[in-house]
C-alpha cells in the first residue's frame, strides 16, 4: 500500500502530535530554528530564480510559477529533513479534540515554533542582504526583494486575513497528503504540488515573511535597491518591524492558524470522527 486512507492519515496526524506535545524543549527550540531557516532558504532561491520575471507584469504569472517550483524544497527539508514549522503544526488541534493531547501543550508548542521560526528567517534573510546575495542582476534581486516585501506590509487587515487562510489550507493539505504518503517520492509529489499551488497563487504564508519582510527591511537600507524598486515613500513607510509585526504577520498568522486548524485538521477530523 502506498498511502494510507484518510482516516488514517488522521490518526497518524495525531500520534505525530502527540510526539510534538511531549518533545523536550530543546529539541523544539533547534528544529523551530531549523525549520525557519529551512523556509527561508526555499524563499532566497525561490526569489532569485523568478526576479527577472516577475519584474515584467507581462511575465509576471510566469515568475511566479518559477518561484513555487523551488519553494516547495522549504517543506520538503521540514518534513523529511525533521523540523518544527508552526504552519504545520497547527494541524495539532485534531489531537486535543480528541483529547490526546492538552490544548496548553499544543499552545506552548505553537509559540516557541513561533518565535523559532522568526529566529530562523531573520537571520537568514540578514545573512542573504551581508553576502551582498541581493546585488544579482545589478541589484534588481535586491529591488525586488524591497518591492515584495512593501506589498506584504501594506495589505489591508482582511485581505493578510483571508489569504492566510487560503495559504496554510494547502500548506496543511500538504501536511495531510505526505503523512499518508508511504514512500520518500510518494511525500515529495504530496509537498510539491500544494505549495506549489499556494506560491503561484501568492498566498500569505507567516512563516515565509519572516524572511521576506526582513529581508526586505535589510534591503531598504541601500539606496539603490530602493530607487530601483519604484516604490513610493509612502508605501515604503511601514516596511519596518512593527509594520511586518502589525500589518502583515498578525492577521496572516491568524488566518493560517484558521486555514490549518478549522479547514483542514477539524474538518477532516468532523467528517471521519463525527460517528464515533
Amino acid at each position: 500500500m502506498n498511502h494510507l486512507k484518510p482516516a488514517e492519515t488522521l490518526d497518524a496526524l495525531m500520534k505525530a502530535a502527540e510526539l510534538k506535545a511531549s518533545m523536550p524543549p530543546k529539541r523544539i527550540i533547534i528544529f523551530g530554528i531549523f525549520a525557519g531557516v529551512y523556509i527561508a532558504f526555499a524563499g532566497a532561491g525561490a526569489n532569485m530564480a523568478s526576479f527577472n520575471l516577475l519584474a515584467n507584469p507581462e511575465t509576471f504569472g510566469l515568475g511566479k510559477i518559477l518561484s513555487g517550483t523551488i519553494f516547495t524544497v522549504g517543506l520538503m527539508l521540514v518534513v523529511l529533513g525533521g523540523a518544527e514549522l508552526f504552519t504545520g503544526n497547527t494541524t495539532m488541534i485534531a489531537a486535543v479534540a480528541e483529547k490526546r493531547i492538552t490544548a496548553s501543550s499544543m499552545l506552548k508548542n505553537w509559540i516557541i515554533v513561533y518565535i523559532c521560526n522568526f529566529i530562523g528567517g531573520v537571520l537568514i534573510a540578514f545573512m542573504v542582504y551581508y553576502s551582498g546575495g541581493l546585488n544579482a542582476g545589478n541589484g534588481l534581486l535586491g529591488a525586488m526583494t524591497v518591492k515584495i516585501a512593501s506589498g506584504k506590509v501594506n495589505l489591508e487587515f482582511g485581505q493578510a486575513l483571508v489569504s492566510g487562510i487560503m495559504c496554510n489550507w494547502l500548506v496543511c493539505m500538504a501536511v495531510w497528503l505526505s503523512t499518508g504518503a508511504q514512500t520518500t517520492i510518494g511525500k515529495v509529489f504530496s509537498i510539491f504540488f500544494p505549495i506549489w499551488l499556494f506560491v503561484t497563487a501568492g498566498f500569505e504564508h507567516s512563516v515565509a515573511n519572516m524572511f521576506f519582510i526582513p529581508a526586505g527591511i535589510f534591503a531598504s537600507e541601500n539606496e539603490l535597491f530602493v530607487s530601483l524598486s519604484g516604490v513610493s515613500q509612502d508605501v515604503l513607510s511601514n516596511l519596518n518591524w512593527s509594520g511586518m509585526l502589525i500589518n502583515n504577520l498578525f492577521p496572516v498568522t491568524i488566518g493560517n492558524i484558521i486555514g490549518g486548524s478549522v479547514c483542514v485538521a477539524m474538518g477532516y477530523y468532523t467528517a471521519l470522527k463525527s460517528e464515533k
